[in-house]
């Protein structure tokens, strides 16, 4: 088993001024794809970063994720410094007047009727990214404790592409057992709101998202990802800038990370012989309207990333 550490490359300060910003692959000193555990350096302090595994969920279980969570991920305008900074050209922006513009967020103008009115929220870009499983009150909305909009809605295929779940929660369990046994223990204390019998309430699903650097917030202990895939993309590598560390999640790996450090993924792309396959593949995603200018779903290829993880503020319900 390989193991790195990672000396911290950039001050937390310059991080921080970073944040909703892109990186790519020449921030990267080297890409994890083989089993290895890697800590970070900083300050003195070694700490976990991420421990990533190869081929450890079996075909069957993905073919099972995939059949049921693929059309899962809609459109969201709410993802924060993630979604990346606001570019007024993008085919979503450009059909509407942008004010009070500020790095990843934006309002814009509103015409009803002749009268021109600016929007009350503040929104990111579109991207496809959406939480399965239970959320926390939400006093801005006026939202309870709650089953999230797209679990009810779609409560037949989140359900029935659970042992999916199931199994990246054994994985946790069998890496990190005392990290596991405390988020466990804090999921059952609110059993309302936990996904069966794993350390999770929360599943976010992300389709062809490239996220810009960000921090998760309003979780409780480490992040559980995986991916499922659909025809040939490259890059979408998952990276630690201030480390110059990332890794090449493909399906059937599984990471658990520190989802509060800093945090954001590669472009994803096509290669010429990537485009040249994908265009043999049946449209699954065909009713989507890439005229809409959510960032992503004008491909055929799709990479859903799935982050399972356990709302920190949920033990308040």
């Amino acid at each position: 088993m390989k193991t790195f550490v990672c000396p911290a490359l950039k001050t937390d300060e310059e991080m921080n001024k970073s944040e909703g910003k892109w990186f790519d692959e020449k921030d990267l000193h080297i890409v994890i794809k083989e089993d290895c555990d890697v800590y970070r350096l900083k300050n003195g302090v070694k700490k976990l970063l991420f421990k990533f595994r190869k081929n450890v969920i079996d075909p069957e279980l993905c073919e099972l994720g995939f059949k049921n969570y693929k059309g899962l991920a809609k459109p969201s305008r709410s993802r924060g410094a993630a979604a990346g900074p606001i570019d007024p050209e993008a085919v979503y922006w450009k059909k509407r007047t942008l004010a009070d513009t500020a790095k990843w967020r934006t309002k814009y103008m509103n015409d009803k009727d002749g009268e021109i009115t600016k929007s009350k929220m503040m929104v990111n870009n579109p991207v496809a990214s959406n939480a399965l499983g239970y959320y926390e009150k939400s006093p801005n909305h006026k939202l309870p404790c709650r089953m999230t909009h797209y679990t009810t809605t779609s409560l037949k295929k989140y359900t029935a592409g659970l042992p999916f779940i199931q199994k990246i929660d054994s994985l946790y369990q069998e890496l990190l057992p005392e990290e596991y046994g405390d988020q466990k223990q804090r999921a059952v204390l609110k059993e309302d709101f936990q996904i069966l019998d794993t350390a999770f309430s929360t599943i976010t699903i992300n389709r062809n998202f490239r996220t810009a650097l960000h921090k998760d917030a309003g979780d409780y202990g480490f992040g559980n990802l995986s991916v499922l895939t659909y025809g040939k993309y490259s890059g979408g590598y998952t990276c630690f800038p201030q480390y110059g560390i990332g890794f090449d999640l493909q399906m059937g790996d599984f990471v658990v990370m520190d989802v509060h450090e800093f945090h954001c993924n590669t472009p994803i792309h096509e290669l010429e012989e990537d485009k040249i396959h994908n265009d043999t593949l049946e449209n699954i995603f065909h009713r989507d309207n890439p005229e809409t200018g959510t960032m992503g779903l004008c491909k055929k290829y799709a990479r859903l990333s799935f982050v399972c993880y356990l709302r920190e503020k949920l033990i308040e319900c």
